[in-house]
C-alpha cells in the first residue's frame, strides 16, 4: 500500500501505481500529458482540450462542473485527479466514496508547483514533475515585469460582467506582470457593474479568452466606457491554468509586457 498526501491534506491510499487515471480538470490533464502518462489516463473531461490527441481519442466523462458517474464506473479508475474549484463538492464527495481521488486546492504559483510534485508523486513520475517545476520557476525569476505598473481590471465574463478577484490564481499572475488588480479587494471571481468599472480608473481592461470567449467586437464596447484604458485581448490558458501550460506562460508575458511598455 501507498499513501499521498493531497492539498486539501487528505490522505489517498493506493495499492500500486496507477493505471487507469481520470483527470477532471483541464490544466491537470495537460500536465499528465507532458508527464508522459499516454497509456494511464483514460478518461478526461469534455473541456480537456489539450493536448488536442487527447480531446479527440480519450473518453470523456462529462464536464468539469457535472460528471458522469457511470461513464467513470465504467472506465474502471484506479485514481481520480480534481480540484476544489473547478469541480463540485458533491461530484468530488461521491466519488471519494468510489475511488482514490487526489484533490488539488491552487491559489499562488508555489501551490501549483506543490500540485505538480504531488501528482509527480502519486504518478511515478517525479522526476520529470521536479524537472518541469525547476524550469518554470527559473523563468518566472527571470519574467521582468512593467517598468511602470499599471492598474488592470481583467474580465472573465460577459453579462453578468465577473472580474477575477485578490484570491485568485490570476491574480497571482498579473502580479509577476507588474499589474495591480483594481478589484483586488474582492474575492473569487464577483460579479460587477460597468458604473464599478467606471469608477476605478483603471489603466488597463484584459479580456480573456476563457472561459468567456472575448473578442474584438467587446473591445469598443468597454472602451466606450473607459475611453482612456487600453483594452487588451489575452490568453486566458496562461493565466489560469496552473499545469505544465506554465512552461510557456512566462515567455507570453514577456511579450504582453513589451507590448504595454510601449
Amino acid at each position: 500500500m501507498m499513501e499521498y498526501t493531497d492539498q486539501l491534506q487528505r490522505n489517498v491510499v493506493l495499492e500500486k501505481a496507477p493505471e487507469r487515471i481520470i483527470s477532471l480538470v483541464p490544466s491537470q490533464t495537460e500536465l499528465l500529458y507532458s508527464l508522459g502518462l499516454e497509456e494511464q489516463v483514460v478518461g478526461i473531461t469534455k473541456f480537456c482540450v489539450h493536448p488536442d490527441t487527447w480531446f479527440r481519442t480519450k473518453t470523456r466523462v462529462g464536464g468539469t462542473k457535472q460528471v458522469n458517474m457511470d461513464t467513470i464506473r465504467s472506465l474502471r479508475p484506479d485514481l481520480i485527479i480534481a480540484n476544489k474549484e473547478e469541480n463540485t463538492k458533491s461530484d468530488i464527495e461521491a466519488l471519494m466514496q468510489e475511488y482514490p481521488v487526489w484533490v488539488s486546492d491552487i491559489h499562488t504559483l508555489e501551490d501549483a508547483y506543490g500540485m505538480m510534485a504531488g501528482i509527480g508523486a502519486i504518478t511515478h513520475t517525479s522526476n520529470r514533475a521536479a524537472a518541469m517545476i525547476a524550469e518554470i520557476s527559473q523563468d518566472f525569476s527571470d519574467l521582468r515585469p512593467l517598468s511602470k505598473p499599471l492598474t488592470a481590471a481583467y474580465f472573465i465574463w460577459r453579462q453578468p460582467w465577473m472580474v477575477a478577484g485578490g484570491d485568485t490564481f490570476i491574480q497571482q499572475m498579473l502580479k509577476a506582470c507588474g499589474i495591480q488588480n483594481v478589484f483586488g479587494e474582492l474575492t473569487r471571481y464577483p460579479e460587477i457593474t460597468m458604473e464599478q468599472l467606471k469608477a476605478s480608473h483603471c489603466d488597463l481592461v484584459l479580456l480573456s479568452s476563457e472561459p468567456y470567449p472575448f473578442k474584438e467586437k467587446h473591445m469598443s464596447e468597454l472602451q466606450e466606457i473607459l475611453p482612456e484604458a487600453t483594452i487588451q485581448l489575452v490568453d486566458g490558458e496562461y493565466f489560469s491554468w496552473y499545469g505544465s501550460r506554465l512552461k510557456g506562460a512566462p515567455a507570453y508575458f514577456s511579450g504582453l509586457i513589451a507590448a504595454l511598455d510601449q
